[in-house]
């Protein structure tokens, strides 16, 4: 595996773990339900992460990285605003989200242009 698969799947790692940890938050914290949704992100973008660490190809690279950036962003914000009242930045969760919506968009094309090769 190459350092920045590794580092990748260090990092969806990480996001797994705060998946899981934001789920417990949402369940055991009055007011936090709003976790729920951010452990849904982390958890479900954490897995596709490691897949994709082990594709080949810049544009499924590209992919990761957008999408681990993505999915820290949303989730770092919604995290922030929910115990603490304060957004990371204006705009922060809606960024992630688009960058998110962009990496599995980057997916799609990089499969369909490793479909066209074959």
């Amino acid at each position: 595996m190459s350092k920045i698969n590794a580092t990748l799947a260090a990092w969806a790692g990480l996001m797994g773990a705060c998946g899981v940890a934001s789920a417990a938050v949402a369940a055991h914290l009055a007011g936090a339900e709003k976790l729920s949704s951010v452990a849904l992100i982390l958890l479900a973008h954490a897995a596709a992460l490691l897949a994709l660490t082990q594709r080949a190809g810049r544009l499924f690279l590209v992919a990761a990285w957008a999408m681990a950036c993505g999915a820290t962003l949303f989730s770092l914000d919604v995290c922030l605003f929910t115990l603490r009242g304060a957004h990371l930045f204006p705009m922060a969760a809606p960024t992630g989200g688009t960058i998110l919506i962009l990496a599995w968009l980057t997916v799609f094309i990089a499969a369909a242009a490793e479909l066209g090769r074959k």
